[in-house]
């Protein structure tokens, strides 16, 4: 069974990671892999945990926005 670990920075809707998921189950299912056996996670991190540049991305990419 095929588990997709997606990591993001944190602001994602509830509708944008329904579509994040069922997109990525139907990726899988093109490849003949039963949706029932398609797991996805979503791990919405901070901008404050996550590094970029030897900073967090805060401070890195401060005009870039979360999905």
């Amino acid at each position: 069974m095929p588990i997709v670990d997606v990591k993001m920075w944190t602001g994602v809707s509830e509708e944008a990671a329904k579509k994040i998921i069922s997109g990525i189950t139907e990726i899988f299912k093109e490849l003949g892999i039963p949706e029932r056996a398609v797991e996805v996670l979503i791990h919405q991190i901070p901008k404050t945990h996550w590094g970029v540049r030897g900073k967090p991305a805060s401070e890195a990419l401060p005009d870039s926005h979360s999905p």
